[in-house]
């Protein structure tokens, strides 16, 4: 597949100036917004080309980079072998999360030529045996760590996005999940009140995304246990942050962006008039358009580089950020006309190049455009 199949479904973004009269702000507000929104709509044409890239990899055992402890020569197995549900798309974490774009894309679009083939996978690799085996590999020594916490947030937002949908087979799949879905949430449950302090890096490990995506999950499953704990921890962590040193970022191999992954999480934790007040303090100049690194998408030079192409990561999870706290805000609000204008700058920078033809991107990118688009149509939706 050509950069262009899936670049043509995005045309380029104009972000408009907003200069008018202060009684009807809120009116031209929202129209603009609604215009930059209408721009990151997902088409039927491109959530194919989208389904193409997850089903290229699902199954695609090699190339392989196994976070794998080895207590003896017994496990010396193939990725296949260890994880059968989830052994393609070049590692665990983004196999989940490409299984989890297979099953929004169907939800959302039922009748994409790929649909027979999307659930035939499905059955596929969600099989109970399967999901069993998961959850065996998980409760052997050594793997306390095992995909703490990316992975075991992306396997909840899979859990979720079954539970949530009524189809006959989503519900098999629902259950198929629900031991390895219960396995994760011990582990949150276990390891949440010992992490003294959390982790702000912008890779794998950073704790404001793995709690914000098991908050979600907790919420729809009706889990409160879960989330009191991670409401709890959360509030722990981050309540007090102020001046979040957005001027550093990005790092050369950042996918998220930590100063805004912590505030799409306390916007789910905080109501919104506490919310605009944290994040005020937060971030105090976004209002001003600074820090102009956090409110510019990132240059993405090799997308050849396994690492480089994070940066295209980044951009659309820089947006999905944005767009979540641009929701706490009112229409009206320059801090909510800033960050749309912001997200769609960072969506358009990327959405072109996810099937660039380099496995190095295309195994994982799109789940991150996929879970972008749909927070783009939720906020355009209220």
């Amino acid at each position: 597949m050509t950069c262009l199949s899936i670049r043509s479904m995005f045309s380029p973004v104009l972000v408009l100036l907003l200069v008018t009269p202060a009684g009807v702000c809120q009116d031209a507000g929202r129209a603009v917004e609604e215009k930059l929104l209408l721009r990151l709509r997902l088409t039927p044409e491109a959530a194919s080309n989208f389904a193409r890239l997850a089903l290229n990899c699902i199954n695609k055992e090699y190339p392989n980079k196994p976070e794998h402890v080895m207590n003896d020569e017994r496990d010396l197995q193939s990725p296949q072998a260890l994880h059968p549900a989830f052994y393609g798309c070049f590692d665990w974490h983004s196999s989940v999360h490409g299984h989890w774009m297979l099953v929004r894309l169907l939800r959302t679009f039922p009748d994409l030529p790929e649909a027979a083939e999307i659930r035939a996978a499905l059955h596929q690799n969600l099989s109970a045996q399967n999901i069993r085996a998961e959850v065996t590999y998980l409760d052997q020594p050594g793997r306390k760590s095992f995909e703490r916490m990316y992975g075991w947030a992306w396997l909840l937002k899979l859990a979720e996005e079954t539970q949530a949908w009524d189809d006959p087979d989503a519900r098999q799949w629902s259950k198929n999940l629900t031991p390895l879905a219960r396995a994760i949430c011990r582990r949150y449950l276990d390891f949440l009140p010992r992490q003294t302090y959390p982790i702000r890096t912008g890779v794998h490990p950073n704790t404001a995304f793995g709690v914000a995506f098991a908050l979600d999950y907790a919420r729809a499953a009706g889990n409160k246990e879960l989330e009191k704990l991670l409401v709890e921890r959360a509030l722990a962590y981050y309540e007090r942050d102020e001046a979040c040193p957005a001027s550093w970022e990005p790092g050369g191999e950042d996918f998220f962006s930590p100063c805004l992954m912590e505030a799409d999480l306390m916007r789910r934790v905080l109501l919104p008039h506490r919310f605009q007040k944290w994040f005020a303090q937060f971030l105090p100049e976004i209002d001003k358009g600074t820090p102009r690194a956090l409110l510019q998408s990132a240059i993405v030079s090799d997308r050849s580089d396994p690492k480089i192409v994070h940066l295209d990561g980044l951009n659309l999870s820089r947006a999905w950020c944005m767009i979540g706290i641009a929701s706490s805000f009112p229409e009206a609000h320059p801090t909510r006309r800033n960050l749309v204008e912001s997200a769609v700058r960072h969506a358009e920078s990327t959405l072109g190049h996810i099937a660039s033809g380099h496995y190095e991107g295309e195994h994982w990118l799109g789940s991150f455009a996929i879970f972008m688009l749909s927070q783009a149509k939720q906020l355009h939706e209220r």
